[in-house]
Order: C-alpha cells, then sequence, then structure tokens
C-alpha cells in the first residue's frame, strides 16, 4: 500500500508490511536526480532507518532504467549562476543520501534495469544486494563531462578483480547485466543463467600502475583492438578528470567504507571543480549536443602530477 502523503516530487514512497519501498518516478528524465528528489529520498530514508516497523528497503525506478545519474544540467547551471558553492551544495547533498542507503543498518535490495548510471549507482550499490534486469546499461560515465566517478563509487571500483576498476573509471565505459555480475557490481541478474567471467587479461595489463601516461601509452601501442579501442576512449574525455578518476580509484583500495569514499569525493569536489572542465563537457554532452568539447588540457600527458595529487590527497 502506499505510505499516506508518500509522493514527493518525483519519488514514490511506500510501505508494505514491514518492507520500505522507495520508486524513482521521473521517467522522462530517466529518473535524473534533482535538489528536491534528493531531499524527499535524504528525509524519508532518515525516518525509516529510526522506524522499528521498517525491516528492509527497496529501491526502483520507474520507466526505462533505474536511474541516469544526478541532473548534472541543473548543476551546470548552479555554477553559472551561483558559481562553486551552489554545485558544491548540490554534490554535499547527494553523498549524504548515498551514506544514507550505506548506512541503514537494514537489509537494502536494490532492482537496478536500463540505463543505471552515476548518481543513480551512489543510491543503489551501496546497499546489501544488487538484483539486475537482463537488460542493464551501467557505467559511471563522469569522465566525459569533466568530472570523475564519485558517489563512493571509487570504493566499489577499487575492489573489482584484477584491473577492472581503473578500466572502467578512467574510459567511463557502459558494461551489460553479465558483465557487471561477472566483476561482482551486481549480485543476481534475473532470468541469466550465471554467466561467465568476461576475458579481461588486456584490461590487466594495460591499466596496472598509477602512472595514466603510462596506462594510455600501453593501450595505444597493444596489439589488442580492444586495448586500442579503449585507448580512444580514453583520449576523448577529459584530461584532467581521466588523471583524477585513476587517482581517485587507487586511493579508495584504501579506504575502509562507502563512507570514507564518500568524504573523499568531496574533498575532490572542493578541490577540481573551481577549475575544471564540467561546464564545458556538460554543454558538449548535453547541452549543444556537438559532442565537441574544449578540454582546458590537451592531453594526459600534459596533466601536471602534482595538481592530482592536491586535488585527490
Amino acid at each position: 500500500m502506499e505510505d499516506p502523503g508518500g509522493r514527493t516530487n518525483d519519488v514514490v514512497f511506500e510501505v508494505d508490511a514491514d518492507a520500505a519501498v522507495l520508486r524513482l518516478n521521473r521517467p522522462r528524465a530517466i529518473n535524473a536526480l534533482s535538489t528536491q528528489m534528493l531531499q524527499a529520498i535524504a528525509s524519508r530514508l532518515a525516518a525509516w532507518r529510526e522506524d522499528p516497523s521498517i525491516a528492509s528497503l527497496h529501491l526502483y525506478g520507474a520507466g526505462r532504467g533505474f536511474c541516469a545519474g544526478a541532473d548534472v544540467r541543473a548543476m551546470r547551471q548552479m555554477m553559472i549562476d551561483g558559481g562553486v558553492e551552489s554545485a558544491l551544495g548540490f554534490l554535499a547533498l547527494e553523498y549524504d543520501t548515498d551514506r544514507l542507503v550505506a548506512g541503514f543498518g537494514k537489509p537494502v535490495t536494490a532492482h537496478l534495469h536500463g540505463i543505471s548510471m552515476g548518481g543513480g549507482l551512489g543510491l543503489s550499490m551501496h546497499g546489501t544486494r544488487r538484483v539486475a534486469a537482463a537488460d542493464l546499461a551501467m557505467a559511471m560515465p563522469e569522465v566525459q563531462i569533466g568530472l570523475w566517478p564519485d558517489v563512493g563509487m571509487t570504493w566499489e571500483f577499487s575492489r573489482l578483480p584484477g584491473q577492472a576498476g581503473a578500466w572502467l573509471a578512467m574510459t567511463g565505459r557502459t558494461i551489460d547485466a553479465a558483465t557487471a555480475y561477472g566483476l561482482g557490481l551486481v549480485d543476481e541478474v534475473e532470468g541469466m543463467n550465471e554467466p561467465g567471467m568476461p576475458d579481461l587479461d588486456w584490461v590487466d595489463e594495460c591499466f596496472a600502475g598509477d602512472d595514466p601516461a603510462a596506462i594510455i601509452a600501453r593501450l595505444e601501442a597493444s596489439d589488442d583492438e580492444r586495448a586500442r579501442a579503449a585507448g580512444r576512449e580514453v583520449r576523448a574525455k577529459s584530461p584532467l578528470s581521466v588523471c583524477v578518476a585513476l587517482a581517485a580509484v587507487r586511493r579508495a583500495a584504501g579506504l575502509a567504507d562507502p563512507a570514507e569514499a564518500l568524504d573523499q569525493d568531496l574533498r575532490i569536489a572542493r578541490g577540481l571543480l573551481p577549475d575544471c572542465d564540467f561546464v564545458e563537457g556538460v554543454r558538449a554532452r548535453l547541452v549543444d549536443k556537438d559532442r565537441a568539447p574544449r578540454f582546458a588540457i590537451a592531453r594526459i600527458e600534459d596533466v601536471d602530477p602534482s595538481r592530482v595529487r592536491a586535488i585527490v590527497g
């Protein structure tokens, strides 16, 4: 049954017996997370966490995907109109909301389908179980818009087999349900027998180490076309973002839990947003849609490692 007063803007809250249900309900925007949605979610999660009648939480998204991520077009406009602090406020709210899921203290099951990306993974990946539909399209594509894989996902990426986390972080690659299952990013794929682990030997060979310039050199010199294609993917992203993404994944390997990764994300945001490619990246991808971003730094090899260290810590 619906929880009385449970519909708030683009989120529906329900309680069925002792199970709480949160359903993102902005399907025309693939459930992109707005400030109002995050505020409503945070308030309700905080209440449900303390409610002894609630034994579990289930997360769903209406329409053709669980969630496309944060509403980055709105965040871009915040930066244009109100400067960096307004955008930092939005990210702080998003990370606090993700922290409530990670620390809910009761079983949390995310039901992922279709487009499940960015901020949607911050809501869904830090619970106790991730159930995917066969049509899952999962990604952290932030490097293409001048950001990095945030919302605590560097903690998840740093614990993937081999160098898969660095691969996904630096390319922003979209993976299907079978690959997500094989890597351990989801716990079950509905209607699918256990798929085999994808062949990622080339990933482990090329994405090793902490030097993004060395990684791109190995990708471009590889005899494997999959590696060369990955090199082209990385070259198309913000060079500064690619370098920050790798450093953030490596640092997250030493963190205790997703909450510490969310703390790291806020520090990175404070260091990166004042001088980054975000406004230009969103313009090229989602506003003008010319797919021709003019990033401030031309090549990965031109990024100053000391600047990356100052941003990531």
